[in-house]
Parts: structure tokens; sequence; C-alpha cells
């Protein structure tokens, strides 16, 4: 997916992944890619460090070749730089599957701005707040892209978007994910853009943002299966995401508007997703709906699937 410098899948099978990020190589599960057998053994030596889970406890522990590994470093991702640290889940805070999305997402705001003419100076672009209705309802045109991100982890939307030129406001339920999405945006040279970072339930917010009447020209979701917000509120997909929908639809601008919706749940593939996404939106509204798999080509020339997308846009 990116050069040697960045990203690379370099094998799967037995199901795991060796994956490249810079400067390290990293060993870890995935259940996803169907128990094969891994094509090149000599490559999994290599790796750097190695993450072994527990099945009994659903807990892990990482293994380290060099102590150094342990420490935060950097990486190249779908052309953005990501802070790496290996997390007690067996995660590293990046997820190259989601760079499609960053690179459509690109365009999309780049597009919007275009229609919008000669964007707003910097200064006046971060006195108004992000989301809130200005201009014609109808049209980008003399006003700021604004772009909703909702679960947003550690920013890899909203470091594409920002970079692309859009007020974001990002909201995730953990402050330690917070904290090293604004650490990513310090990274990319991001740190003075037009972003609000938020520590809320997404529910929560967008039902708070409808009552306000603020308007978003793009919503960008990547939902988890379980998880709870700063409140304790739960969230369970299958439960919870038709109504998290259907209050995005509330928020969205009259004008160009779109809605990405991702997850990594079995059972969730492309077609259910969007399904959710046309009933959330209803037959009178005008756009279309384009679904895809999420996944990444390996060295190896398998596919490591890693849950679907589904795109709407106006």
């Amino acid at each position: 997916m990116d050069d040697a410098a960045g990203y690379r899948l370099l094998d799967i099978g037995d199901l795991r992944r060796l994956e490249r990020f810079g400067p390290r190589t990293v060993d870890r599960p995935a259940i996803a890619e169907g128990g094969f057998p891994v094509r090149d053994p000599g490559a999994w030596t290599t790796a750097d460090v190695r993450f072994e889970r527990d099945d009994d406890t659903g807990t892990g522990r990482w293994i380290a070749v060099d102590p150094a590994v342990e420490t935060p470093w950097c990486a190249s991702v779908g052309g953005l730089t990501f802070e790496l640290r290996l997390t007690p889940s067996g995660g590293i805070g990046c997820f190259p599957e989601q760079a499609p999305i960053w690179a459509w997402l690109t365009d999309r705001v780049r597009d919007a701005r275009q229609d919008s003419g000669d964007p707003p100076s910097a200064e006046a672009a971060i006195e108004a707040p992000a989301g809130a209705s200005t201009g014609d309802p109808g049209s980008t045109r003399g006003r700021p892209v604004e772009i909703l991100n909702l679960f947003a982890h550690t920013g890899g939307s909203t470091l594409a978007a920002a970079a692309a030129g859009a007020r974001v406001v990002h909201v995730d339920a953990g402050r330690p994910s917070l904290a090293w999405a604004r650490r990513n945006a310090e990274l990319n040279d991001l740190a003075t853009a037009p972003i609000r970072w938020l520590a809320d339930d997404a529910a929560a917010f967008v039902r708070r943002e409808a009552r306000r009447d603020r308007r978003y020209d793009g919503i960008v979701l990547d939902p988890p299966s379980f998880g709870h917000g700063p409140g304790g509120n739960a969230w369970r997909l299958a439960d919870d995401l038709p109504d998290l929908l259907a209050g995005c639809v509330g928020v969205l601008a009259g004008g160009p508007a779109f809605v990405v919706l991702s997850a990594h749940t079995p059972g969730f593939g492309a077609e259910r997703l969007g399904q959710a996404l046309a009933d959330a939106l209803g037959p009178s509204r005008a756009g279309s709906i384009e679904v895809d798999e999420l996944g990444i080509p390996s060295d190896s020339g398998r596919v490591l699937g890693l849950g679907a997308v589904a795109r709407w846009t106006r």
C-alpha cells in the first residue's frame, strides 16, 4: 500500500499478519484472514515485536525482540504520519485499511471547496465554531466545508479532511485516544488547523447538534462493535446504529453532502452497511450509495479483509 519507508503488509497466514510500519515489523493476530498457512516463513523471523493473545482470558501481551520497540515511533500510512504505540489490546494506533477512505474523503473535501470559491482566511475559520450554520444551508459557497468525525480514534479521517482544507469536529469517547489524535495532528503540521477535539458520546453529541441547528457537509463514522461513552452509556452496534444514523441524517447540510460509514464487526458486511444507510436516509433523499469491502493486499499476494464501508453522496 505504501513504500518500505511507510506501511507494507508483508504476509498473512496462520491467523496472523506481519506488517512493517516505518522502521519496525509487527507480528499480530488477524482472525479474519481465514486460517491458511503463511507463504513466506522466513519473513516472520524479521519481526521486532509479536502480540500473543490468551484466548481463555481475552487478554494478551507484547513480546519484543528489542526493548526499544516498546517506545513510540512514527510511520507514514496513506500519506499521513502517525505516532504508533503498543497497546494492551494488540493495536498500535493506526488502521491502514482506512487509507482508501482518507483518499476518498480528501477528494470530496476538495470538490466541496471548489464549489465554495476562495476559502475564508484562517483567522475567520478558527473564530467561528465548527458545525455552526453559516451562509446558505443549501450550498457551501461563501463558507468553510464542515466535517463531523464520530468514533474518531487516533484521527486518520480528521487529519485527511483537515489537510484538504475542511473544518472538523473530532469526537471520541476516550480521552487517551483524543490526546493521541492531537499528537498526530502535530506530526502532520495540523496543530493549528480548525479542529474541535471533543471527548463525548457520539449519539448524545449528534442529538445536541440537532437541537443547536448545526449542520455538516460530511459525516464520517467508524463505530466499534461494543463500547461505552464518557458517561458510561453502553454502545452496541447491532442495536444502536439505526438511531445514530437517523441522527446523523438530521444534521446534514442541505447542499452537496456525504456520509461515510465503516465497520469491522462480523456480520456487518458492505451490503448490510449500505442498507443501514439507505434505511436512515429514506426514499426521499436524493443521492447514491456505493459499498465496498475494506482490505489490504499483502506482498505475498493475499488480501487481508478488515471490514466494510458504505458511502452516500448527494
